[in-house]
C-alpha cells in the first residue's frame, strides 16, 4: 500500500483528562475502515517475514489492534489482561508506573518455547507496559520479535527501553515529538 496520512485521523483533545494535557484520540482512525485497514496492514507488513506465531495485545485497546494484526500474520492472539480477568491459571508481571505499579497477566499456557512473539498496542507512551509484556514473553521461554503500535509518544522516549540497543524492532505509524 502507498504511504498513508495516519496522523490526520488522530484528534487532539486539549486539557483532557486534566488541564495542560493534550489527549491524542485515535478513535477516528478506528472508525474509518480504510484508515484502520491501512494501519493494521502497515504493522503486519513490517513483520510479515518474521515468522510470528503469537501476537500479544495489552488490555484493552491492544486487543483492537492486536487481533487483526494476528489474523494478517496467520498467528494466534494472546490477551494481556489486568489481574483477575482471565479464567485459568495465569502468569503475571508487575511494573512501575509514574505513580505506583500495575500488573498484567496472560494464561500460563498461552506461550511456549519456540513461539515468536510480536507485542502490539494502540499507543506507546513511556514503554513501560510494552516492556513489561516483553519481560513476560521472555520469562515464558518465547522469543520477543518486536513491538508495533499506531501512535508513539516519542517525546516520552520509549525507544531505549524497547529497542534494547537496536536488537528488538519497534514500529510505530505516527510519532508525536
Amino acid at each position: 500500500m502507498a504511504a498513508f496520512d495516519f496522523e490526520s485521523y488522530i484528534t487532539d483533545i486539549p486539557d483532557y483528562p486534566e488541564p495542560g494535557v493534550i489527549f491524542k484520540d485515535i478513535t477516528p482512525l478506528f472508525a474509518n475502515a480504510e484508515a484502520m485497514h491501512r494501519a493494521i496492514d502497515a504493522i503486519a507488513t513490517a513483520y510479515k517475514d518474521a515468522g510470528i506465531t503469537k501476537v500479544i495485545g495489552p488490555e484493552a485497546r491492544g486487543f483492537m489492534v492486536g487481533v487483526p494484526v494476528a489474523l494478517e500474520l496467520g498467528a494466534g492472539f494472546v490477551p494481556a489482561r489486568k489481574p483477575g480477568k482471565l479464567p485459568r491459571e495465569t502468569v503475571s508481571v508487575s511494573y512501575e508506573l509514574e505513580y505506583g505499579t500495575d500488573t498484567l497477566e496472560i494464561h500460563a499456557d498461552a506461550l511456549c518455547p519456540g513461539d515468536r512473539v510480536l507485542i502490539v498496542d494502540d499507543l506507546v507512551a513511556t514503554g513501560g507496559t510494552a516492556a513489561a509484556t516483553g519481560k513476560l514473553v521472555r520469562e515464558m521461554g518465547a522469543e520477543l520479535i518486536g513491538y508495533g503500535c499506531i501512535l508513539e509518544l516519542a517525546f516520552l522516549n520509549p525507544r531505549p527501553l524497547l529497542e534494547e540497543g537496536g536488537t528488538v524492532p519497534f514500529v510505530s505509524l505516527v510519532k508525536v515529538q
